[in-house]
Order: structure tokens, then sequence, then C-alpha cells
């Protein structure tokens, strides 16, 4: 929600500009659009546009690069969380209680996961969920293997749980976005520039605060994309938890 309105005031505002640039062409006089003076403008309003989106176009490339990242880190978790469960079954009926508090566990995190919820995902981080991964941990070493090959697959599950945890931790810290704010203020603030330039040298007519409309639209709904895909957890644009749903019901009892 608050994506959206930060959308919605970038369209309001950078349609504003161009409103206000139709109102300063009918205001200013004659010869500031001397051949000169427009060439001159559209010149340094080309510059701006160059910079605008070559900026806009990293800042998509990195929100979406962000998105990918935090979607192949839990497609990566879901298949660890089989592997490591699997894992646990192979070394003996002694891992029983450590599958379950596992599978419950794994089924609390993807419930607050996949809703979406601000305050639900700020419950990730709470310390009584940390404090069960802790001790999951301590319980997994603390085995004690009887055969070689339960030394083996002792050491597979610590190696599988620290990429599990890991790739929780990643995913969690992604969830604030990485697209530093000043960024976007100065984004926005070039756009400003851009339409405010439209609208002096535009005629003043239905068609064209139509197309103006439709840019501001455009504009706004850039910066939407890239704020959602910048925030892979929550929003309108997010990650599906399919896979680690699909993983959880792949757990065996």
């Amino acid at each position: 929600m608050v994506h959206l309105l930060i959308a919605m005031a970038v369209f309001i505002w950078v349609f504003a500009m161009a409103l206000l640039g139709l109102e300063l062409h009918k205001r200013l006089p004659k010869h500031h659009f001397s051949d000169e003076s427009t060439s001159s403008i559209k010149l340094a309003t080309g510059l701006i546009a160059t910079i605008a989106a070559l900026v806009l176009g990293l800042l998509i490339s990195s929100a979406k690069n962000s998105f990918d990242t935090v979607n192949a880190d839990l497609v990566r978790n879901a298949v660890n969380i089989i592997r490591l469960d699997r894992t646990l079954e192979q070394y003996g009926p002694e891992t029983q209680g450590l599958r379950e508090q596992l599978k419950q566990s794994y089924a609390t995190w993807v419930d607050m996961l996949g809703s979406g919820d601000p305050k639900k995902l700020a419950q990730l981080e709470n310390p009584e969920l940390v404090g069960k991964i802790e001790s999951f941990q301590r319980e997994l070493a603390q085995l004690t293997p009887k055969t070689a090959m339960q030394q083996q697959l002792q050491a597979r599950c610590i190696s599988l749980a620290d990429d599990v945890f890991t790739a929780r931790w990643l995913a969690l810290l992604q969830r604030r976005g990485s697209i530093p704010v000043p960024l976007l203020f100065v984004l926005v603030a070039w756009l400003s520039i851009i339409f405010g330039a439209f609208g002096l040298f535009a005629p003043h007519n239905g068609t064209v605060i139509f197309f103006f409309l439709m840019c501001a639209f455009s504009a706004a709904g850039a910066i939407f994309v890239i704020l959602e895909m910048d925030t892979p957890l929550n929003g309108f644009i997010n990650i599906s938890v399919a896979p680690l749903r699909e993983a959880l019901a792949h757990l065996r009892p």
C-alpha cells in the first residue's frame, strides 16, 4: 500500500509539472520561445532525459535482480529442507523429534512468509523463533553417531541445516529493499524537469493533456514496479511460496 501511495504521489507531481509547463507557455513573453532558446532548452532536457532513462533502467534491473535472487534462495531452501528431512530419516529413529521440530518450525515460517503482512513478516526475527533455530542446530550437533554411516549423515545434516537457515536470513535481509531512497527522489526531480519542458513547448489542447496523463501514469508505474520488486516478500508483486508449501507437503511424518 505504501508503494502505491508513493506511485500516486509521483503521478500527481509529474503531471502537475506538465500542466505547469503548459501554463507557463501562455504567460511567458514570446522572446523566451525563440529558435535559439527552444533549441537550448530541448538539448538540456534531452540530456536529463537520457540520464533519467539510464538510471531508471538500472533501478529496474537492480530490483529484478533482487527479486530473482530471493526467489532462487527460497526455491533452493525448499529443496534443502526436503534433503534435510530425508537425511535425518536415514540417520535413524533417534532423530524423529528433530524431524517433527523441523516440520513444525518450517510450517510456521512458511505461513508467516506467505501472509504478506508486514507485521507477521517482522515476527520472523523475534527472539523466540530464532531461539528455536539455534536449539535445533545444537540438538543436531549433540547427536552421538554409533556408526561411520551415522557420522557421515550427521555431518551432512549439519551442512544442510546451515544452508536452510542461511537462506532464511538472506530472504529476510532482502525484504527491506536495497534501492536508495535519495536516488528515487533525484529520479523524480529529473522527471519533473522533463515533464515541465514537455508542457512548456506543447500546445494547450485536450489531446496533449491526455498523452501527458498517460506518460505520467507510465512513469509512476515504473516507480511502483521498482519498489514492489525491490521488496519481494510483500506487496502486490511478491514471490510465490508455492514451492515452500510443496516442500512442506513432502516432509514425511
